[in-house]
């Protein structure tokens, strides 16, 4: 279990300083001297485009190839090592070298966002039926504290590149890159070692098992009339995890437009990433006690009221308090959604269904941000565009107040 959980910790570190922090910033000052802010927004949007709509087409079948061998994890390992040599290749790519630094980049987001469908389906190998909420928060804690411990260090590097030898702040986000890939691989070990899946790991080539995936996959949408339960929860999720993902990808472009100095925002992020540790451990408590369903309904309600106040929000003051408000919420819906889908789906499939999980879960934060935008251009008003998100979180949540989930003892996953 705490091996499963440990590699959350090793793949957060990409997630914050390379996705969210340095790469884009980094991309636009140093890579892409060459280009126009409007032509460096575009080749780093189509990158992330790219890689995200290939895993997220690719995902059920990949799901599905791995439920045929029992490859979940030698799966998993696979896209790792394609991130993380990917990661540190960012270390090699040269000033003005922006179509080299472009085509890395989107190769390690197809490395992390593939092991990520694998690393999901594990957790039907490492938790019991009733304890599947505390472990998919666990796995969310550690990774919040793991990510935001690597950027707070990486962050100091380009702060203060003399204090680490360094020349100065290019060369320490170059280095930054660097120590992500490190510090993935070497925290993906414990997975690597001691998490088996359970049930027999063929040997079959991977051209028989892509043929059975694909099969398994026909099959599976064949009956799609006798698993009502489970599409009405991923439509359920595809519309709230968009509202979660537009307040995380929007925040900072929310709060620059609204006059706020970026070392308030930087702050702020880092707040969330401390807060949302202790956070998701809580919820996942809840989650065991009360209901997974119910916690994440109440974390709705509290999204929505967080898009109302920062409606209104006025000083720097007000940001922190949103910050830390997003930060009690966020790992609570990410890990208890995982947990909540674990144990509604066949468990001989997860790799599949998982594979459909995270295929709406890259869909997702489309409708959201269109809808923001749409929103501020016609109204005008960057403070009336957040009020959009609340009908995400609203919609979503009326259609999980009517999935049915399983009994929390004495029934298994195995559908």
């Amino acid at each position: 279990m705490w091996s499963w959980a440990i590699y959350d910790w090793a793949n957060s570190a990409y997630a914050t300083t390379v996705m969210a922090g340095f790469f884009p910033v980094f991309f636009k000052q140093y890579w892409a001297t060459g280009l126009t802010a409007n032509e460096s927004t575009f080749w780093l949007g189509l990158s992330n485009a790219g890689a995200g709509l290939l895993i997220a087409l690719l995902a059920p079948v990949l799901g599905a190839m791995a439920d045929q061998g029992g490859l979940k994890k030698r799966m998993l390992l696979s896209f790792t090592v394609l991130g993380v040599l990917m990661t540190a290749a960012l270390f090699l790519a040269g000033e003005g070298h922006w179509l080299l630094a472009v085509m890395i980049y989107a190769f390690g987001a197809i490395g992390f966002s593939g092991a990520n469908v694998f690393y999901d389906a594990l957790i039907v190998d490492v938790a019991e039926h009733e304890t599947l909420d505390r472990v998919s928060s666990l796995g969310y804690a550690v990774g919040y504290i793991g990510g935001g411990i690597l950027f707070a260090v990486n962050v100091l590097m380009t702060l203060h590149p003399d204090w680490f030898l360094l020349a100065g702040k290019a060369e320490a986000v170059r280095w930054s890159f660097l120590t992500v890939a490190l510090w993935w691989a070497l925290f993906t070990l414990p997975l690597a070692c001691f998490v088996h899946e359970q049930g027999e790991v063929t040997t079959a080539h991977w051209l028989d098992a892509a043929r059975n995936g694909f099969s398994q996959l026909r099959e599976t949408f064949h009956h799609l009339r006798g698993l009502k339960q489970i599409w009405l929860f991923l439509l359920a999720y595809f519309l709230y995890i968009d509202g979660v993902n537009t307040v995380a990808r929007m925040a900072v472009d929310y709060g620059l437009s609204l006059g706020f100095d970026s070392s308030v925002l930087i702050t702020a992020l880092l707040m969330t990433q401390f807060i949302a540790f202790p956070a998701a451990l809580a919820m996942g408590w809840l989650g065991e006690r009360w209901s997974a369903k119910g916690v994440i309904l109440v974390s709705l309600a509290i999204y929505s009221v967080v898009c109302v106040w920062s409606s209104t929000m006025q000083q720097a003051s007000d940001f922190y308090w949103l910050a830390a408000a997003i930060g009690l919420v966020m790992g609570g819906v990410q890990a208890l959604s995982r947990s909540m889908y674990a144990r509604m789906i066949p468990k001989h499939q997860a790799a599949e269904f998982f594979g459909f999980f995270n295929m709406l879960g890259k869909f997702a934060a489309v409708m959201g941000p269109a809808l923001m935008g749409v929103a501020s251009l016609m109204s005008g008003s960057a403070r009336f565009s957040i009020l959009v998100i609340v009908l995400l979180f609203a919609a979503g949540a009326l259609l999980l107040y009517y999935v049915e989930t399983p009994a929390r003892q004495g029934r298994g996953a195995s559908g």
